[in-house]
């Protein structure tokens, strides 16, 4: 006698996730084979150990890890896999860190849809070769319904810092300059648009991307580098803002200097936001002595194809706070957020 039950191995019949995918079992084996190994494999993963062994040159090395919650999963401009790649390689980024190694933890919620996670896996894979950072080892739980919103993810990297600089608010020194390297505010603003479903004349776009090439071509050049840092949640004025406070300077800087796309402004003042305090994750600050100013203007912007410019300067004035220069000529005290003024949009 013949039995013909549906196998639970096969997971190119099973169109969503089921709780066993993260049981251990021979249906999360079956995931890491069919489709986690085909998209992301090198010959770290293929290892498929409890961790990866790596192997690293003598210098300094940076280690972050950070967590994505987005909420839509899928934007203009990016998804939670693109997103959770540059978030961590911009971290080590902006220690001046060249990323190698990263980690992947999902969080899948029970019912997720296979074809949704394909096209997660595919961005991480095409995020990770675009900066040539690998994806070494990683890990999978699923959880029930209802209790984990799609997909979450943790990536932590690590970077290898080839340079002797001390890139760090406490390098920060009276006189230099800001740079900034593009426009501010697409990001949050993009993802606020799709939530709330303003429609545009134009496509706005997530600034999503990584940051180590524009970096790695400033240290190529030789650019005295004090200071970087990402503009993610807070947005420029919370970035500037840790650096004052840590570095016990002022910073000055010049409303006028600061582009911000018209569609941002629209949607901005439809939505009562602040486009200094909008995330971005794909635009950052390098704070530079002022003979290297033009230089770093040029490479960011040749290398980023954004338009970056010197946005202010470092003061012995005004110690720990930011002070910005409005468009009438009055002078406003930028202060960090008391609140959360965009949830989940990284």
């Amino acid at each position: 006698m013949n039995f013909d039950c549906p196998s639970p191995t096969n997971t190119q019949s099973n169109e969503r996730i089921r709780m066993a995918h993260g049981g251990g079992g021979r249906l999360m084996n079956n995931l890491i084979e069919r489709v986690f190994k085909p998209i992301l494999s090198n010959e770290y993963l293929d290892e498929l150990h409890d961790g990866a062994i790596l192997q690293l040159p003598s210098q300094k090395i940076a280690f972050s890890t950070d967590s994505f919650v987005i909420s839509p999963l899928f934007f203009p401009g990016g998804d939670i896999g693109k997103l959770a790649v540059n978030g961590t390689v911009n971290d080590l980024a902006m220690c001046g860190a060249r990323p190698m190694f990263l980690s992947l933890g999902l969080i899948i919620e029970e019912g997720f849809e296979m074809e949704k996670l394909n096209r997660i896996l595919q961005s991480v894979h095409q995020a990770s070769q675009k900066v040539g950072v690998k994806v070494v080892t990683g890990d999978t739980k699923v959880v029930n319904k209802g209790k984990g919103d799609g997909i979450y993810i943790n990536t932590a990297g690590i970077g290898v810092i080839e340079h002797n600089l001390n890139i760090s608010p406490r390098s920060v020194k009276e006189g230099d300059v800001i740079v900034l390297s593009g426009d501010i505010g697409r990001h949050g603003s993009a993802i606020m648009a799709l939530r709330e479903g303003i429609e545009l004349d134009t496509t706005l776009e997530s600034d999503c991307d990584e940051l180590w090439t524009p970096v790695s071509n400033l240290l190529s050049e030789g650019i005295e580098i004090h200071c970087l840092r990402d503009l993610t949640r807070g947005g420029l004025v919370s970035a500037l803002n840790e650096i004052s406070r840590s570095s016990g300077f002022g910073i000055y800087i010049y409303e006028e200097s600061i582009p911000v796309v018209e569609e941002v402004k629209a949607i901005c003042e439809i939505l009562g936001l602040d486009p200094l305090y909008v995330a971005n994750e794909g635009r950052f600050i390098s704070i530079v002595p002022e003979n290297y100013a033009e230089r770093a203007v040029s490479i960011i912007s040749n290398t980023s194809g954004t338009e970056a410019r010197v946005i202010g300067k470092v003061t012995s004035d005004n110690s720990g706070k930011v002070i910005m220069k409005s468009l009438i000529g009055s002078n406003r005290l930028l202060d960090m957020l008391s609140g959360e003024q965009l949830p989940r949009i990284c």
